[in-house]
């Protein structure tokens, strides 16, 4: 069947070799016409035709092996390394599989091959989820399944391209991927998730793009497994999986993939290690031996013409039943172009050399793989340079643009199948108290870190507990009784689709849960893995498939349970008796994601410059240390720590540390308190002062309401030290009451302490409970903000060694402040008063930052209607600098808001070095911790000054503008 089309394929390329003139290879300086594509084609054939012509017939059998390799550091007299080396001097094999490896190591061991190889080497290696299947620091994609379930198909290209992209920097010329099999067996131990779809035409439209994608960056892309492996329920690693389909049920499932992706012109196939009887008259031998597949079905009929590889052939499906020279043998003259990981590649060699000899194979058969190989290698240029610029590694691989596409994949592709009672998004104050078991298999230890890593981002109070091979009884009866304190469990699912292991929950792991389930908690499972686990844990209240916990996942799948990221993926399969194909429920994003700048549309780089403004602060010793943070686009972008809590420089700041935020008192707490009071129609701005306090009488104090208290416009002074003579709750609240005014009500601005100390009592009056018990209930704790707090000594010395001292207070207390508000006036009125005693983190202040943009309402909840904030933060009169309890950007002159933010920016700052500016027209908002009065209180020139400077820093760093 072979010999005749064989024959004629070599005689007309070796008879082209004869008609090559000088003129088809001339120099760049001579003036040529361009090449049309056929005729470059021809100039490759006639390249690879003379290039076999002086080969033996051994080294073009060579030609076709591909050996296995690993990417790592290795001694110029290892035996790793001597084996490599005469595997390509002695024996010329043809080509170099990669499977783990390091980028730099890989690069250089690909050189130094790649030296000592007469011919060229094709290099290859598998990299289904991107290159860091293989090769560790390299970009990692979300697996096939999980790019169909983000429904764009763009995706898939851009996965293709990246990986092909990184790939070729590091010398690779092939990469195995994509798995074109369909997986409509939910029981497919080897395929999974590695497909696309159980639909043929959702896996042809996401694997064209895939390949596009590879073969756009000069790569060749490997459809796999021919003609298909998505219906099998044995792993060809281990067993020989026999499929009874016929020949109709493949043209209208298996091959519809296939006859695409050769349609649009994919460089390789590879085939299965699968039996297909009823379709080779009986013969139970894999495809990758079987002619009637690979020539007459690939080959002649679906009309491919690029290269065809093998399978492993040291897999179980076929190294069980044949010797590596049979299967060699047998697999060329089925029609394989390259023969992958023999088990003994020499011997594979040699009898090949002997069945030619013998007439079991013909010349031609062998020549014509090698012109395939050779033209491949002569295309990529191999033959002018083989060897990779390591130098341009670092632009290429792994940057910034790769991993912000592989984040956003993954966030896209997380698909939520159930949500009962909506769970999700996860809020704190409905589910203070969250177990996590991670379900793994193995004995590391360490699987499901991450994930606990990244949840513990967006809960204070999560117990973590992992089930693998090494895990006690005892770890186990702990964990039971972890969930039963619990409000809320969280299952995730890690079970591997490695050889050998069992996708679904072993019966020790199912008595488990059955444990979990009788306590009949509110249950979440995540499928980290196989979509079909689900199965599992049936009754669960919510299902969630995170397709795998690599990469950016668990990040990905933390998001989206507490409502960080907006949840949009769809199933690209059916789970029988569960789901159907194309389910998934939307759930919007509602709360801050911690990310990378660019997803906010800010420049990494431009924000350096907030690194070098805080840096020089500190030396300067305008302060010791201090966080910043800078939100944009519902993204916290920035989130760094700087400095250390005193000058001794012994305990270095953190970005969990809690600051003293003095006056951010006033909007944070006390504004938003009366903000909420007034929705609730409890509290009206144009309340009188004296109705909630009887004695605030005198002279035009009858007059002021709420509302001048919230604008300074009540004429009460601006600041009253009170504590040299009252040092009580009562008689510093007396003292306040009976204070004369300086200026009639609304005549004029006196930024005043005393007015937000009066408005603090009111909504405790109005409230009925402290001020403090109010906020933690109504807006901290829901809003997520468990670290804001009054009186933060009084959780603890653990507590206490988070927050920077703010001075060495040598006047009234004796002592240095830490943990307690350096405001004297709200230490003697207990911790807890309406313009200072207020304690934060900046993440925490990031929320709430988030709360000011989007107008009142965080996390799925209004709480403050939007025409009401809006009226609390406008600016009324273009001479006042202030709103309703906010500050506003000075139109004229110096502002701590910069000189680039816009004139609708509003926020506050705070005596010991603290601010947070918001700027709605660029969905932007900064927030600035320090402690600069630390050790005793200066000016607040310099810190005015680092305030302005960073503010214009970020707004510098905008690279695009918001929505």
């Amino acid at each position: 069947m072979f010999s005749i089309r064989q024959s004629l394929f070599i005689l007309l390329l070796i008879v082209s070799v004869s008609v090559l003139t000088a003129a088809s290879f001339s120099s760049s300086s001579q003036k040529t016409d361009p090449l049309s594509g056929d005729d470059v084609r021809t100039h490759i054939q006639q390249q690879a035709a003379h290039i076999m012509s002086e080969m033996s017939l051994r080294e073009k059998i060579a030609q076709l092996v591909v050996i296995r390799a690993q990417g790592e550091y290795l001694a110029q007299d290892s035996d790793a390394f001597l084996h490599l080396s005469r595997m390509v001097e002695e024996h010329q094999i043809g080509g170099i599989i990669f499977f783990r490896g390091e980028i730099y190591n890989q690069a250089m061991l690909y050189n130094k091959l790649q030296r000592r190889s007469r011919v060229p080497l094709w290099i290859s290696q598998d990299m289904e989820f991107g290159a860091a299947m293989r090769i560790s620091g390299t970009t990692r994609f979300t697996p096939a399944m999980g790019i169909a379930a983000t429904g764009n198909p763009r995706n898939a290209f851009e996965k293709g391209r990246i990986t092909a992209l990184e790939a070729r920097a590091i010398g690779v010329h092939q990469i195995y991927a994509p798995v074109v099999d369909v997986n409509n067996n939910p029981d497919n131990p080897v395929i999974n998730v590695r497909s696309f779809s159980e639909d043929p035409e959702t896996v042809s439209m996401f694997a064209e793009a895939f390949i596009k994608g590879v073969q756009s960056q000069g790569l060749v892309a490997t459809a796999k497994h021919f003609p298909g492996h998505g219906d099998t329920d044995v792993d060809s690693h281990i067993g020989l999986p026999v499929v009874s389909h016929t020949r109709e049920r493949l043209d209208q499932l298996e091959l519809i993939p296939f006859r695409r992706v050769i349609d649009a012109g994919v460089g390789s196939v590879m085939s299965a290690h699968i039996a297909f009887p009823n379709i080779t008259e009986g013969s139970r031998r894999p495809a990758t031996l079987e002619p009637g597949l690979m020539g007459e079905l690939l080959r002649d009929e679906l009309g491919f013409d690029g290269l065809i590889v093998t399978d492993g052939l040291e897999m179980q499906g076929i190294a069980s039943h044949y010797a590596p020279g049979e299967a060699a043998v047998l697999a060329l003259n089925a029609g394989a172009d390259m023969l992958l990981l023999s088990p003994d590649e020499l011997t594979a060699i040699y009898q090949v050399e002997e069945a030619v000899q013998r007439g079991e194979i013909t010349v031609a058969r062998i020549e014509e793989s090698v012109l395939r190989v050779l033209s491949a290698k002569i295309d990529h240029g191999l033959m002018r340079n083989a060897e990779v610029n390591i130098n341009r590694i670092p632009r290429m691989v792994n940057t910034r643009s790769n991993q912000l596409t592989a984040d956003r994949i993954a966030r896209e592709s997380i698909t939520v199948l159930r949500n009962n009672r909506n769970i999700l998004p996860i809020r704190p104050d409905r589910f203070p108290k969250v177990t996590v078991i991670a379900i793994a298999a193995g004995r590391t230890g360490n699987v499901g870190a991450a994930f606990r890593s990244e949840v513990e981002n967006y809960h204070p109070d999560i117990s973590f507990h992992l089930y693998d091979e090494r895990t006690s009884e005892q770890e186990l009866n702990a964990a039971i009784a972890s969930a039963r304190q619990a409000n809320l469990v969280i299952i995730g699912s890690f079970l591997p689709l490695t050889t050998g292991r069992s996708i679904t929950f072993n019966r020790q792991q199912q008595q488990f849960v059955r444990q979990i389930e009788r306590l009949s908690k509110p249950t979440v499972l995540i499928s980290f893995s196989s979509p079909y686990v689900v199965r599992e844990v049936a009754s669960a209240d919510v299902h969630m498939q995170a397709w795998t916990s690599l990469g950016s996942h668990s990040a990905a799948a933390a998001s989206a349970l507490f409502g960080a990221s907006e949840v949009s993926g769809r199933l690209p399969i059916s789970v029988p008796g569960m789901y159907g194909r194309g389910e998934g429920i939307s759930i919007p994003k509602t709360i801050l994601r911690q990310d990378r700048p660019e997803t906010a549309g800010l420049s990494t780089e431009k924000l350096f410059e907030v690194n070098r403004v805080m840096n020089r602060a500190i030396q300067d010793s305008v302060f010791p240390g201090g966080t910043v943070a800078v939100v944009r686009n519902g993204i916290l972008a920035f989130h760094e720590a700087f400095g250390y809590h005193h000058y001794s420089k012994r305990r270095p700041v953190r970005r969990t540390d809690i600051f003293d935020l003095a006056s951010l008192t006033k909007p944070v707490a006390t504004t938003t308190a009366v903000m909420m009071l007034i929705d609730e129609g409890k509290v009206s701005l144009d309340d009188k002062v004296q109705s909630y306090f009887p004695g605030f009488t005198s002279g035009m104090k009858g007059d002021i309401t709420i509302e001048h208290l919230l604008n300074h416009t009540s004429g009460l002074p601006a600041y009253r030290t009170y504590v040299d003579q009252f040092q009580s709750r009562e008689s510093i609240l007396r003292a306040v009451i009976n204070e004369p005014l300086l200026q009639p009500p609304g005549e004029g601005i006196i930024y005043s302490d005393l007015g937000f100390i009066l408005l603090g009592e009111i909504v405790a009056q109005v409230a009925g409970m402290s001020l403090d018990r109010f906020l933690n209930t109504s807006f901290f704790y829901p809003m997520g903000m468990t670290d804001t707090i009054f009186n933060p000594a009084r959780r603890g010395a653990r507590t206490v060694s988070r927050i920077p001292p703010t001075e060495f207070d040598r006047q009234w207390r004796q002592k240095m402040i830490r943990g307690e508000v350096h405001d004297e006036r709200a230490y003697y009125m207990g911790g807890i008063a309406g313009h200072a005693g207020l304690f934060s983190t900046s993440d925490n202040l990031a929320a709430y930052a988030q709360f000011l943009l989007n107008e009142g309402h965080y996390g799925g909840r209004e709480f403050v209607s939007q025409e009401l904030f809006r009226n609390f933060r406008t600016r009324e009169d273009s001479r006042m600098g202030r709103a309703l309890g906010f500050d506003l950007k000075s139109i004229n002159g110096f502002t701590t808001a910069g000189q680039f933010s816009s004139d609708q920016t509003f926020g506050h700052l705070g005596f010991t070095g603290t601010s947070i500016w918001a700027d709605p027209e660029n969905d932007l908002a900064v927030i600035i911790l320090t402690n600069r009065t630390y050790p005793e209180r200066g000016t607040a020139a310099a810190i005015n000054q680092l305030r302005a400077a960073i503010m214009d820093a970020v707004m510098e760093a905008i690279t695009e503008s918001s929505d």
